[in-house]
């Protein structure tokens, strides 16, 4: 089983400051693994990254609000996650990990507990390739929540389920700009799907994860351009996080004030950054109900 490395141990304050209020709509917390043990069928262990942790994290971000989403490490087993949920204040919503017979009363619960989503992960360096049985029968539970689903797909996943994804009747947030391979190009068949899909109303992306995009590596000035395309295609439905503590990172772990300083290229407009750290998951998490 593999070992994650922990993240960087001194994040940096990004060069600029965050509006009141933006949010780090991709974030993780891993255990503490004696309060909150890892799944048994994990296919990666990763080091504790605790409540504690990511708060201090996003005072040195400046970053007000959160969304933390259940990762495979902790399978279904959604307690780390509404832990720090109850311990923020309002400040945090969720995305759980649920099994497709959980009833209706643990659903409820889960909302009740600041989750507003349910994501599927079918990334290939973790599992197989997507069944989209399983996600239209998740999306049919959680369409009377108001719930939406987030799935972690390969770009290629996308342009091989495009139909079934347009069916699915719930609003789709597609992770890591579906890990589309930069090194081919912004005119390559998935991205410019990509593109398509975010053009209709119930599909968002987020455009994070440049570390792990990035043919080129710091600073990830090949990200760039994907991440300002899609930004053009849907401003209103786009969104960012950091993605911490960047479980399963190759090489050398990155240094969050970095990825944040991302978004002065991504979005060199002020009021463009509003929309996408404060608006956009405002709207979509319900953090001003």
């Amino acid at each position: 089983m593999k070992t994650c490395q922990p993240p960087h141990p001194d994040p940096r304050a990004p060069s600029f400051s965050l509006p009141a209020g933006a949010c780090d709509s991709h974030c993780h917390v891993f255990g503490p693994g004696d309060v909150f043990p890892y799944h048994p069928k994990r296919s990666y262990t990763p080091p504790d990254a605790p409540y504690e942790a990511l708060k201090r994290l996003h005072a040195t971000l400046g970053l007000d609000r959160a969304v933390i989403v259940q990762a495979t490490c902790h399978g279904d087993d959604n307690r780390a996650m509404l832990d720090a949920i109850a311990r923020a204040g309002g400040r945090y919503r969720g995305v759980a990990m649920i099994d497709g017979a959980i009833g209706d009363a643990e659903l409820e619960t889960l909302h009740e507990g600041g989750v507003r989503g349910v994501r599927m992960s079918f990334a290939r360096h973790l599992s197989g390739p997507p069944d989209f049985s399983k996600v239209a029968h998740i999306a049919q539970r959680i369409a009377p929540l108001g719930w939406h689903l987030v799935l972690y797909l390969e770009a290629e996943d996308v342009v091989e389920n495009a139909d079934a994804l347009r069916r699915l009747g719930v609003p789709v947030v597609i992770d890591h700009m579906a890990r589309v391979r930069v090194k081919d190009g912004l005119d390559q068949t998935p991205f410019r799907l990509l593109l398509d899909f975010l053009r209709e109303a119930d599909f968002w992306v987020k455009i994070s994860c440049a570390e792990r995009l990035s043919a080129s590596g710091k600073p990830f000035a090949d990200v760039v351009p994907f991440a300002a395309a899609l930004i053009e295609a849907a401003p209103d439905r786009v969104l960012w996080g950091t993605d911490w503590p960047h479980p399963n990172i190759d090489g050398r772990m990155p240094d969050d004030g970095d990825l944040t300083d991302l978004l002065l290229s991504y979005a060199p407009d002020e009021a463009l950054r509003r929309r996408i750290l404060v608006d956009n998951p405002a709207r979509l998490y319900g953090f001003d109900a």
